[in-house]
Order: structure tokens, then C-alpha cells, then sequence
């Protein structure tokens, strides 16, 4: 099901949110900024006689999915800065993702910013951007194919090396077993992230796929298998909301397991400081929205872009846990970790 309505003037003119951002970005820190709406979008007036660059940032993320809202939030505070029109589309089904692509390359927009969860079907809509001098930018997903997908540059974490992370800190906490969860099949990034595990951790791991977009069965999927196997004692989730559904979980099936997760929220710092969550892996989405969208304005404005396309820009992983939870949990109530 597409998530947001298309941009102005194509096919599916009722499929985004527009998001124009001119106001400086102090304005957004701001109590009382006038320029802000409820639903967090940022309007401002371009200074006389300056050209304000269209930019669209187009995810595959999901309506209403926190951690997308930050990627977003990043996004506008960005455009903000740099006076740029942002437009802001996402759709989970990668065919329908590389439609916006297309939308926007119709839309003879200056910049996109795009995740690239599902590579093969992105790779014809990047190359049509690229064919219309459309400069194009990765973020988040899609580490291990931006390069051969002809971007620019690229900003998030690299999946593998974050999983053999967590691989490594479960035998430091003398893990036995962990069920790792996939909540999307065929996700580059999310299948990485399980492979890095199993690589490095000594016990024995085993994923489990569910429906992500049900978090009622990925509840009862987590907790049959926890049941049926009462040797499993950490149960890692690759998302937010999968680690709170994974809590309820183990308390149906009656387990010991721990649980681990990536990404953070405000419910994770919660749980994390109430003994739920053992730790979080942080890739700070923020940091990526906000990167990906100010690089298409140093690109436009002086023709630079990080690491002359040759390296990816970092942004995770980090560990929080108990110990450090106190460091973060200020930005995360803030949203902008």
C-alpha cells in the first residue's frame, strides 16, 4: 500500500507531504518559531532573489514509523538551513519507491536523497536521475551498492560491521543462543545485519521472519518460538518497535531471554532504563536525514560531496546501554537521536 500520495502534477498527485523549509535553522529550536507547524514541517521565505533548490528525500519507510520521523526531522532542519524546498515521499513497496524516483525526475527537481533497502529495484529510477543531471544521494540502506548504483555519496551505518558488534558484545555477556528477527524479507540492510551476528558470535543464532507490519503477530511469532525453544536466551530485533513487541513476547511465552535491539526511540531509552532492553545499537537517523540533504546543497552551491564518492559517511553504530543511557536520552526526548 503506497504511504504517501505522489508529487504535484504526476500520475499520483495525491502521494506526498511537501515540506518547504526556509527559515534559519535556529528558527527550529525556537519556542514559538511561527514558521513551524503541528505536524513538524518548517515553512520560511527564500531571501529576495535567490534560487531555492528542490530537493526530495523518498525512504522506504513506513507511515507513522518513529524512526522515519527522525530521518525526516534531520531533513527539514537541513533545508532550513540551506533555504531548500523539501519534498518528503517514502513508500515500503520498492517498486512503488522507484516510482517517486521517477515522479521527482519528471518533476525536474535539483537534488534526491534516496534509501536503497532493495537495490534491484532502485537501480533503473537512479539511473534516469543521473541521465537528467539529477544529482542522487544514498542514506541509511544500501552501504554495500550506492557506489554501483552511480550516487554520490552515502550516509548511515555499515549493517555488517554493526552486527559482528552486537555478535562480539553477546559473548562478552555469555549468550548461548539468540533468535535474531527479520521484520521485512529481502532487505539488504536487515539480512546484513543478522549475517553480522551469526559471524561473529560464538553461540548459535538462528533468524526468525515475520510480518513487520503486524506488530500483534510479530508478538505471538516471537513468542511460539520462544516457547518451543526455552534454550533461547537473547532475542535481537532490528527495530524499535520490534524490541517493545519482543518485551511483550517473552513475557507470554514465560522466558529468561534478554533482549537487544537496533535503533533508538523514546520508549527504548524507557526500556533500557527500566531493565527491558538490555542495550540499543544507534545509527542516529537524524544525523543521516540531515547529511543527506545538506550534501545536495554543497554539491549544488561548490561541487563538493564527502570523501570524493569513494567512502561512505558513518554515522553508527553506537552502543546504549544502562551505563551511558543518561548521555542520550536528552537528544532522543528531543528527537534528534
Amino acid at each position: 500500500m503506497n504511504t504517501h500520495p505522489s508529487f504535484p502534477g504526476s500520475p499520483r498527485s495525491a502521494r506526498v507531504t511537501a515540506v518547504v523549509a526556509g527559515t534559519a535553522a535556529v528558527c527550529l529550536l525556537a519556542a514559538g518559531c511561527s514558521g513551524s507547524g503541528s505536524d513538524g514541517s518548517v515553512s520560511g521565505r527564500a531571501a529576495t532573489g535567490t534560487a531555492r533548490l528542490k530537493v526530495v528525500l523518498i525512504t522506504h519507510g513506513a507511515k507513522g514509523d518513529v524512526f522515519w520521523e527522525r530521518v525526516r526531522k534531520g531533513a527539514q532542519a537541513a533545508a532550513a538551513k540551506d533555504n531548500i524546498e523539501l519534498t518528503y515521499a517514502s513508500d515500503p513497496d520498492a517498486a512503488a519507491q522507484a516510482d517517486l524516483v521517477r515522479d521527482a525526475v519528471r518533476n525536474k527537481v535539483d537534488g534526491i536523497a534516496v534509501t536503497l533497502a532493495k537495490p534491484d529495484a532502485m537501480k533503473s529510477a537512479v539511473a534516469r536521475a543521473k541521465a537528467a543531471g539529477i544529482p542522487v544521494v544514498g542514506l541509511n540502506s544500501g552501504i554495500d551498492d550506492w557506489r554501483s548504483a552511480g550516487l554520490l555519496e552515502f550516509f548511515g551505518q555499515d549493517e555488517s560491521t554493526a552486527g559482528r558488534a552486537i555478535g562480539d558484545k553477546l559473548d562478552a555477556l555469555k549468550v548461548k543462543h539468540t533468535l535474531c528477527v527479520i521484520h521485512e524479507q529481502g532487505n539488504v540492510g536487515l539480512e546484513a545485519r543478522c549475517a553480522g551476528v551469526k559471524k561473529t558470535f560464538a553461540g548459535q543464532t538462528e533468524n526468525l521472519y515475520v510480518n513487520g507490519t503486524d506488530l500483534d503477530a510479530v508478538t505471538a511469532d516471537v513468542a511460539a518460538r520462544l516457547t518451543q525453544d526455552s534454550s533461547i536466551d537473547e532475542v535481537v530485533t532490528l527495530g524499535a518497535q520490534f524490541a517493545l513487541s519482543a518485551v511483550k513476547s517473552v513475557d507470554q511465552a514465560n522466558s529468561k531471554a534478554k533482549i537487544a535491539t537496533f535503533d533508538l526511540t523514546n520508549d527504548i531509552v524507557g526500556a533500557i532504563k527500566n531493565g527491558d532492553v538490555q542495550f540499543a545499537v544507534d545509527q542516529q537517523p537524524y544525523l543521516q536525514g540531515y547529511l543527506a540533504v545538506d550534501s545536495l546543497w554543497l554539491y549544488k552551491s561548490n561541487g563538493n560531496f564527502s570523501g570524493g564518492g569513494s567512502a561512505p559517511v558513518l554515522t553508527g553504530p553506537a552502543f546504549v546501554t544502562k551505563q551511558n543511557i543518561a548521555d542520550v536520552a536528552r537528544f532522543a526526548a528531543g528527537g534528534t537521536r
